[in-house]
């Protein structure tokens, strides 16, 4: 065992109703994945992250928890599971599985039972129930807003209100109850007992609530930009890290070699390297990369100051470019060449990557589904203001110039419906095409593997002329990203070992990339 694999890995995430479908309904499901765990060996990544697949009402695509012990019926059985981590493992692919600790379904068994409890009783103290304001308690008792629009607030009838930050599907647990810090320590032995390589965790940054429930004030959330303060009364509050360094603890009981990935939407580097100090969590999506503009001098600050702030605490750094709540990057930076690029910068920095499933086919965001269809809560939450996630969400295409394009073998349509011009950007048209996206990946990936510079360590940077990020990385590696309007000439003798399109002469053409060798 490699105890310290996670400090360079590329960890793959699976959004598991869009990956693969085994049984013809038109949403994916854990055998379908566990049937194209070959392709992702192939691609060259080192884990897999599979969004939740326990048993839900999907109000929320699964992040509405009822029970995180057993599979939902739309995604299997608990028999897949057991043979999805032994497939991966058999293929040299380890698994994280999605841990969602802020919230519950308000199907749950514990808010059921606070539900009939009433007012005062014990079950509620595991969510946060309170009393509304004004005359006859009509008020909701702070002005927080869900991230997905709206009062964060509910109203039961006995009057009472209680707490969703996200959707009224969603109350959220009470962290200071020990019941609540019990019950997931006892919930990641269970999983790690099962084989489960590492838990990414679910808004990481938000369990804890100020006890004073003080007012907000003008501020309206959003979960891709986190509010510029430090002290915020339900966002990144000191006390979330005394619980990392409990599941820290309980990780290490299983070997050295389990491992934590926090979601925590934070504002600065420094913020975020508290969560992964030597006896907290492993590593923590770095969001300040994923938010940057196509912009050389902007970039090169996020890297700097990620750099800076992780190295500090001795952690490593995880790039990501998409996740299934963000718009894919090929739609964020306009077009599939600086995709390209982006996709070549990310993966010679120092640390892991994260990639989101289907960036490797350049997929772009679907904004034109039809409204009938979506089924992200931000869409009703915010009176049909927001579309919601489901754009890049949409059922990956495999084969086939047709939808479903092998995505399912079925008749029944899939859950969201799918481009018709995917066809040329499917897996098996990619395949075949050296010039595609998805062997850019290979090839990228491939080498990282190989090359002794890739991976976790550092870099140099090296002058270049505005808009141009230049770096090396030791042993014999460098590498060159262009997003000037002019093309950049390489050093004279200068060896390519991969190169995100075509070269002009010997110069990296605007929006191009290239990995060198000896430089």
């Amino acid at each position: 065992m490699d105890a310290n694999w996670w400090r360079d890995a590329v960890v793959y995430e699976v959004y598991v109703r869009s990956f693969a479908d085994s049984n013809g309904d038109g949403t994916g499901d854990l055998a379908g994945l566990r049937s194209r765990l070959g392709y992702l060996a192939e691609l060259g990544i080192d884990a897999v992250w599979t969004t939740p697949w326990y048993r839900s009402p999907m109000v929320d695509g699964g992040y509405d928890v009822e029970d995180h012990r057993e599979a939902d019926p739309l995604f299997g059985s608990d028999y897949d599971v057991p043979e999805l981590v032994a497939e991966a493992h058999r293929l040299g692919l380890r698994v994280l599985i999605d841990v969602v600790p802020n919230h519950t379904s308000d199907r749950h068994r514990w808010f059921r039972a606070a539900l009939a409890a009433g007012p005062g009783a014990p079950e509620r103290a595991r969510y946060h129930f309170r009393p509304g304001r004004g005359p006859g308690g009509e008020l909701p008792p702070t002005d927080w807003r869900s991230v997905f629009g709206g009062p964060a607030w509910t109203r039961v009838a006995d009057g009472e209100w209680y707490l969703h930050l996200f959707a009224p599907e969603q109350p959220d647990l009470n962290w200071d109850h020990p019941e609540v810090r019990a019950e997931f320590e006892d919930l990641l032995r269970f999983w790690f007992a099962r084989g489960v390589d590492g838990v990414r965790i679910d808004v990481a940054h938000g369990l804890l609530k100020d006890p004073a429930f003080p007012d907000l004030g003008a501020d309206e959330e959003e979960i891709a930009q986190p509010p510029d303060r430090s002290r915020h009364p339900h966002w990144d509050l000191d006390g979330v890290h005394d619980i990392y360094r409990a599941w820290r603890k309980v990780a290490g009981e299983f070997g050295p070699d389990r491992v934590f990935v926090a979601e925590a939407w934070v504002d600065r580097p420094d913020r975020l390297a508290r969560y992964v100090r030597p006896d907290e969590l492993h590593t923590a999506f770095n969001f300040d990369f994923l938010r940057c503009d196509w912009d050389a001098a902007a970039l090169r600050e996020v890297i700097d100051r990620t750099l800076e702030a992780l190295g500090a605490v001795g952690a490593p750094a995880t790039w990501v470019l998409s996740n299934h709540d963000v718009v894919r990057h090929v739609t964020r930076f306009g077009d599939l060449r600086r995709a390209r690029a982006a996709a070549l910068l990310m993966l010679a920095l120092p640390g892991g990557a994260y990639l989101y499933q289907g960036e490797e086919l350049g997929l772009e965001e679907v904004e034109d589904l039809p409204e009938e269809v979506l089924a992200d809560p931000t869409w009703e939450r915010s009176g049909h203001t927001r579309r919601g996630r489901d754009g890049c969400r949409v059922p990956l295409p495999w084969s086939g110039s047709a939808p479903p394009f092998g995505f399912t073998g079925g008749d029944a349509p899939t859950w969201l419906p799918q481009p018709a011009h995917w066809g040329k950007l499917t897996a098996e048209a990619q395949a075949a095409d050296p010039d595609s996206m998805l062997r850019l990946y290979r090839a990228a990936l491939a080498q990282r593997r190989e090359h002794p510079a890739l991976g976790d360590g550092t870099l140099t940077w090296l002058p270049a002329p505005d808009g141009v990020l230049s770096f090396t990385r030791e042993p014999g590696f460098g590498c060159v990203v262009n997003l000037s309007a002019e093309p950049y000439a390489l050093p004279d003798g200068a060896r390519v070992l991969l190169a995100s399109g075509p070269l002009d002469d010997g110069r990296v053409p605007p929006d191009g990339a290239v990995w060198l060798a000896g430089s």
